[in-house]
This record gives structure tokens, C-alpha cells and sequence, in this order.
């Protein structure tokens, strides 16, 4: 019975890739150590929100539209920066300056990218780490490649299944039994796919079930005001697309095409 063999395959394969993402799953949300029970008072910095709910880019692109909107820095339609005040005041604005370079002008993509590739942002995440608030780079690319392997089972038992219901009958199984028999497995890593969809949440990438919780209220307590606090605490948990100002939305927008164009170039 050939289609039998087919369908152990197709389980062995779905099995191994579904308890993948669990193992992984729970090794993520065991991330939560006493030291972020410790930090669940802390107050999170604008720098720390933007790592925990996008990362290094994330730290990047705060610090540019933080400067852009000071004018100490300007961010053209065109998608180059330009720096007005060489002075930065802290380590992520300096980071920004020495990445623009000593003739004061660059695109922003390439400044974005040197940006969040610094040693200032780096440090910010190992002490977010440390505090048990982001998640270590091994967790992450552990649900990463635990998804993707789920991703490709799902494939795999549905080319067990077409290749077991158009190989020549060699037993009496009806069809639409066979058919069902592996649909089972390939609900199996559907199902696994839609619930860590449900449960990981955008930021859930770099932040731990601590980072998150402050993430979350942050975003409560900043919700209701206004001012250029509010402002920043929107770019940082959601990027560049809570900007609302059409110039600087723009500027960030000819980044991304730029950004689009070299990828497909490469």
C-alpha cells in the first residue's frame, strides 16, 4: 500500500515541524526571568520602545524623524538627509551624524542601515537582554526557522497527498478516504501556523511577555495626549507609517523604493 507509506511520511514530516514550533514557542515565553518580573516598574525610554517593537531599524528611524522634527536634521522628499546641527545629544543622535558622514548628506537608507548596525543601538539590546525585556537573537531565529519549517511541511504533505491520489489504485481505498486520510497532517501544520500567527504579536520579534506588557502600557498611558511625546511614542511602536506630516512621509517613502530597487537590482 503505497499511499500508506506517503502518509507516515507526510506525518513524520508534520509532526517534526509542528513540535519544532512548540519547543521553540515555549523557550520564547520562558524568556521571562526574574529580572523582568523585577523591571515591570520600569519606564520604558522612546529608544527602548522602538527596539522592543521593531529593532535596530526601528531605533534608526526614531532618531531620524526625532531630529528631522527639532530641525537639526532634514529629511528631503527626495529621501536624502541632511545635517543642520552636527551636535548630537545623545549616543543613537551621534550614531545618525558619524552614518551621514563628514560632508553632511546622504540617502537615508544607507544611514538607516548604518544606524541601527552601531554600537549604541547594540548595547540597547543586550541591555533590554539583560532586563529580560527583548527577546536573545536565538529565540528569535528559532520561531523564525520553526515557521518557516512548518511552512514547508504544509507543502510537503500536500505533494504526498496529490502524489498518493494520482499514483495507479494498488489497494481499495476509495479516493476521497485517501484524500482525507492526509488531510489530517496538513491541518495539522495549518493550525500551527494560524495560532502562532495569533499569538505572536508584531512586536513579539524583539520583545519578551515583559517587553510587551510595558509596551502595552505605554501605549495606554501616551494614548490619550497629545505633543511631541505622544508623536514619537507613535513612531516608535509603529514605524514610519504613523508619520503624519506629507514631507517627511515622503522622504521616507522614496527610502523604502530605494530600498526596493536595490533588492531587486541584487
Amino acid at each position: 500500500m503505497f499511499w500508506v507509506l506517503l502518509l507516515l511520511l507526510a506525518w513524520a514530516v508534520a509532526g517534526t515541524a509542528c513540535t519544532r514550533l512548540c519547543l521553540a514557542a515555549v523557550h520564547a515565553a520562558a524568556m521571562e526571568t526574574k529580572e523582568a518580573t523585577a523591571a515591570r516598574d520600569h519606564d520604558l525610554t522612546l529608544y527602548e520602545a522602538a527596539f522592543l517593537s521593531g529593532g535596530p531599524r526601528r531605533v534608526a528611524d526614531l532618531t531620524l524623524v526625532s531630529m528631522a522634527r527639532q530641525r537639526r536634521l532634514l529629511l528631503a522628499r527626495t529621501g536624502w538627509a541632511t545635517v543642520v546641527d552636527p551636535r548630537g545629544r545623545d549616543e543613537m543622535e551621534r550614531s545618525v551624524i558619524g552614518a551621514i558622514g563628514p560632508e553632511g548628506q546622504s540617502l537615508i537608507e544607507p544611514v538607516r542601515d548604518a544606524a541601527a548596525a552601531a554600537d549604541a543601538v547594540g548595547s540597547l539590546g543586550d541591555r533590554l537582554v539583560s532586563a529580560g525585556l527583548a527577546v536573545p537573537a536565538g529565540a528569535r531565529d528559532d520561531i523564525g526557522a520553526a515557521i518557516r519549517q512548518v511552512r514547508f511541511a504544509a507543502g510537503v504533505v500536500a505533494a504526498l497527498g496529490a502524489i498518493a491520489l494520482l499514483a495507479p489504485a494498488q489497494s481499495d481505498m476509495p479516493a476521497h478516504l485517501v484524500a482525507l486520510w492526509f488531510a489530517l497532517p496538513f491541518v495539522l501544520t495549518l493550525s500551527c501556523l494560524a495560532i502562532a500567527r495569533i499569538e505572536i504579536q508584531p512586536y513579539a520579534r524583539w520583545a519578551s511577555p515583559a517587553g510587551q506588557r510595558l509596551l502595552s502600557a505605554l501605549v495606554r498611558h501616551s494614548g490619550g495626549g497629545g505633543g511631541d511625546r505622544t508623536y514619537l511614542t507613535s513612531v516608535a511602536v509603529r514605524g514610519v507609517r504613523a508619520i503624519g506630516e506629507p514631507d517627511l512621509r515622503a522622504a521616507f517613502a522614496h527610502r523604502e523604493q530605494h530600498h526596493e530597487a536595490l533588492h531587486r537590482h541584487d
